[in-house]
């Protein structure tokens, strides 16, 4: 795969220099009400964006960030939250433990109760409950998918699954299997904390070999100039996925690199904003 530490820096040092921008965004005006840090499960908490004096519920999309599963905060997605408010969108960024101190099952259980207490608290802020879509770019996107997917998570917290859809930003470790058997995992193993030494571990934690009938609708994007472990990993997710769902979209944004996908949310009138409420619209 590639060096997640220092992708992170550069999302958050680009993060930084890109909020001058955002101030100057075409909705940088409508009024958006923000709510921060609220506890969701033990260790965690979570930040609400939604759209001020609304008089309808609006639809709520749940973001998990990336970091490599070790890093990230969820104030640098402020911008993220605070855009998709302005658009109509309730938008929740959760927090969830890093490794060393969790490995991937701990991340996917606190992502899977974020969405829970979603679902049972967002109508507070506006939010309409049975129009829950969640998100995930990179390592977010293996949380989110996995989360979601994967009906082990909701069944341990005996909650019924009450995500509509599911949209995936240039995710990583979709097929977490298929890497683990194929890198050097260098002399401190950081992947093996997180995913530990267990090949079998390896497949419950790639949402490839979760798929089922049952799933939510799937929107997912990769950049045409991300990594190479991304956008394969990515393709075969969707090709076997399409097994079970052929409505799933999958699409490239050209000339688009890993971090960019997600920075690129800064411009307002990014057509992925269109495209992703289109999706959640279709699912209503």
């Amino acid at each position: 795969m590639f060096n997640y530490k220092i992708l992170f820096s550069l999302v958050k040092t680009t993060i930084c220099f890109l909020i001058l921008f955002s101030l100057c965004s075409s909705c940088a005006f409508v009024p958006i009400k923000r709510s921060k840090d609220i506890s969701y499960t033990s260790g965690q908490t979570l930040n609400v964006f939604a759209p001020r004096n609304s008089k309808n519920k609006k639809p709520v999309l749940v973001h998990f960030y990336g970091g490599n599963w070790t890093s990230g905060k969820k104030e640098l997605y402020n911008f993220f939250g605070s855009r998709w408010a302005r658009k109509g969108v309730v938008t929740v960024i959760p927090d969830y433990p890093k490794s060393p101190e969790a490995d991937y099952r701990k991340m996917t259980m606190d992502a899977a109760t974020a969405i829970k207490w979603v679902k049972e608290h967002i109508h507070l802020y506006g939010g309409d409950s049975n129009r829950i879509f969640v998100s995930g770019h990179s390592a977010g996107g293996q949380l989110a998918a996995l989360s979601v997917i994967d009906t082990f998570y909701f069944q341990q917290l005996n909650f019924p699954n009450p995500v509509k859809g599911l949209i995936l930003i240039d995710p990583a470790g979709l097929d977490m299997y298929r890497y683990m058997n194929e890198v050097d995992h260098g002399p401190d193993g950081s992947y093996l904390h997180i995913f530990t030494e267990d090949s079998s571990s390896w497949k419950k934690a790639s949402a490839i070999f979760q798929l089922h009938r049952r799933m939510p609708p799937m929107l997912i994007y990769t950049g045409e100039r991300t990594h190479y472990t991304i956008s394969i990993g990515a393709q075969r997710f969707v090709q076997k996925a399409r097994n079970y769902d052929t409505s799933i979209q999958y699409k490239i944004i050209k000339r688009r690199k890993h971090i960019p996908m997600i920075t690129q949310f800064f411009n307002t009138a990014n057509p992925l904003y269109k495209q992703i409420k289109d999706f959640m619209k279709k699912q209503e």
